[in-house]
């Protein structure tokens, strides 16, 4: 029997592939939803009349009560290349909406108990593919780094108000929205198959496991810091063309060459040609068991 807890959540990103999924997970639960959107009428057409949607925070008293903030709130990554107007956008998106986060923190006199912020894994930087990375391991280099750096650095502000704050660093999150469709078109269609040297590390996630461990992390009081949000296995990009190619049945005999990819799309291409091996230290030692731990598993379950 599902229980109703009826906690009150303001989320962030809420109309985006993760926020849509655990809305929809904590309505089943009791919880009462509270999105804060840039287009508050679409929002609630598309999320239904059970959550409540808002435009700016001015809308809220100081004295309405929220019991967690979930930060989901960010442009993606994935789409124009990456001109300096297009980083603009995709820090302010983050960056921007959490310093809003802050100052409605400061003035609300009831303060959550828990805020559950969005990064991830590229706060890593490019690394080599055989670099093992943990929660301990050093931020690295270029724009994804520095966008999750200041996005992360923008919510820890929080902490000081008496929230208590759970990171999470998502890898690659595999559902039935998001990357996955878009990224299984080309085997689907046979043209399938290894992108550079296919050496680079996928970090994926399922996403039942991330609605999993954000509802964990809301419910357990001892979750804080930077948790990475990425299955125990990840797979080098020729790995991920074997095994798709496998449960697709489809060939997966197509090489793209780097510098063409790179040239397209500019310092973009990073995010398919270079990567990180990104590992759930920090869950695994707390005893979070992954409801998909296996990319074939994953990519069954999925297609």
């Amino acid at each position: 029997m599902t229980e109703h807890t009826g906690r009150r959540v303001l989320i962030t990103g809420g109309t985006g592939f993760i926020g849509k999924a655990l809305i929809k997970r904590l309505l089943l639960a009791g919880d009462r939803i509270t999105v804060l959107t840039r287009r508050p009428r679409q929002a609630s057409t598309s999320l239904g009349g059970a959550v409540r949607c808002i435009e700016t925070l001015a809308r809220l008293s100081a004295d309405e009560e929220f019991d967690v903030v979930v930060n989901l709130a960010g442009a993606p990554v994935v789409g124009p290349p990456w001109s300096k107007r297009r980083k603009s956008v995709l820090m302010h998106s983050r960056v921007g909406t959490t310093r809003a986060l802050i100052e409605w923190l400061g003035r609300t006199a009831h303060k959550p108990a828990v805020w559950i912020q969005a990064s991830a894994i590229g706060v890593y930087g490019v690394r080599d593919p055989e670099e093992v990375l943990s929660e301990d391991s050093a931020v690295g280099s270029g724009f994804m780094s520095e966008l999750c750096v200041a996005w992360e650095a923008a919510a820890r502000a929080a902490v000081p108000l008496g929230v208590r704050q759970a990171v999470l660093r998502f890898g690659l999150v595999f559902g039935p929205g998001g990357s996955l469709p878009f990224m299984l078109m080309p085997y689907r269609l046979g043209l399938g198959g290894r992108l550079g040297s296919g050496r680079q590390m996928l970090s994926w996630v399922h996403l039942d496991d991330v609605l999993a461990v954000i509802v964990r992390a809301i419910d357990q009081p001892e979750m804080t810091g930077v948790y990475n949000m990425v299955a125990p296995q990840p797979v080098h990009q020729s790995d991920f063309a074997a095994t798709a190619g496998r449960v697709l049945k489809r060939p997966t005999w197509l090489s793209l060459p780097a510098a063409p990819l790179r040239m397209l799309a500019g310092e973009m291409g990073q995010l398919f040609l270079d990567g990180q091996r990104v590992m759930p230290t920090r869950l695994q030692r707390e005893g979070y068991v992954f409801k998909h731990p296996t990319l074939e598993g994953t990519l069954r379950d999925l297609t």
